[in-house]
């Protein structure tokens, strides 16, 4: 494997479409080591609901870009990226290749894409806006978003919080619009070669999967897990119980809910989650699709007979690619 031109393989999908099985298989057939791009298995403790891979199911591949860190603490693209380029380094010295299984598009682009060089977070202008909001009503925030940079206000719904606030917060702290910030890119990704690999399931198989994977995380004592992190003490701020079924079950243990309408909201919304990743993945440019899942055998073969012609001839990974 050449220094100059490293091969990086990024398998993308959306959940439950079988991206770690798939990770680990190719691993293991091409002497590789498997990173994790997924912004909720970055948290300790949240195991079971975010699909982490459990240890003795690695088959003894490396997994690295798990477990970074306390729920209490904040985590963002730019930290991820400072981290895998680290990881990256680490593995190539070893002469593995890296596998990527990215489920989180943002986190994926900043790795191989850069970000802006946007101003980091501060708490205390968040919690302000987040309390003036309140007071003011619907549609405060996009008007003062719209009054310090309309052109980002075009580009986000007045009823999409998180990112009003953060588009302020930029504005605010970098002192320009956030817009101009955004353009700023960082340097792209240089020394490796991505190859992506895309998993898409037909629509009614992945749900039916999905709705096998909210039982089958149930049977793993995904109730349990909640049960000890709320006896831990998590603060209800932190972002992990923000995490698809976290919420849903932390109600049904209290007994707002019922665990069938805990059930029920967990499937509807890990089902809309793909949806949004399917649309986040389908831009992505240069991803050769596979209509499968990643533990379907004649999937990973088909993939795998991919992956060995395209690091024989080591082409990079710029050329168009399929389309799902």
């Amino acid at each position: 494997m050449s220094k100059a031109l490293y091969p990086l393989v990024a398998i993308v999908g959306p959940t439950a479409s079988g991206k770690s099985a798939l990770g680990i298989h190719l691993a293991g057939q091409f002497d590789g080591e498997v990173l994790a791009c997924d912004s909720t298995q970055v948290y300790r403790g949240f195991d079971v609901g975010t699909g982490k891979v459990l240890p003795a199911e690695h088959r003894g591949i490396p997994h690295h870009l798990l477990d970074l860190l306390e729920p209490q603490e904040v985590f963002t693209a730019g930290e991820y990226r400072r981290r895998a380029l680290d990881v990256l380094e680490g593995v190539r010295q070893r002469g593995k290749l890296p596998i990527l299984t990215a489920g989180t598009g943002l986190y994926l682009r900043a790795l191989l894409e850069g970000l802006s060089d946007a101003p980091t977070r501060s708490e205390e202008l968040r919690e302000r806006l987040r309390q003036r909001a309140v007071k003011k009503g619907p549609g405060w925030l996009h008007r003062i978003l719209h009054r310090l940079d309309a052109e980002r206000a075009a580009q986000v719904s007045a009823a999409d919080t998180p990112k009003l606030i953060r588009a302020i917060e930029v504005c605010l702290l970098a002192g320009r619009p956030a817009s101009e910030v955004y353009r700023a890119g960082r340097p792209r990704l240089e020394g490796f070669a991505p190859i992506k690999v895309g998993l898409m399931p037909a629509r009614t198989a992945l749900y039916e999967r999905i709705e096998q994977r909210v039982r089958a995380m149930l049977d793993a004592s995904w109730t349990g897990e909640v049960q000890r992190l709320l006896a831990a003490g998590i603060p209800e701020t932190a972002k992990p119980w923000q995490f698809i079924g976290y919420a849903e079950l932390r109600a049904h243990l209290r007994g707002v809910v019922s665990l069938k309408e805990a059930i029920k909201t967990i499937q509807r919304k890990t089902r809309h989650y793909a949806k949004r990743q399917i649309t986040w993945f389908r831009k992505e440019p240069g991803v050769e699709w596979f209509h499968g899942f990643g533990n379907d055998p004649e999937i990973t073969e088909a993939v795998a007979a991919f992956l060995r012609q395209r690091l024989s001839t080591g082409r990079s990974a710029s050329a168009s690619g399929n389309h799902p």
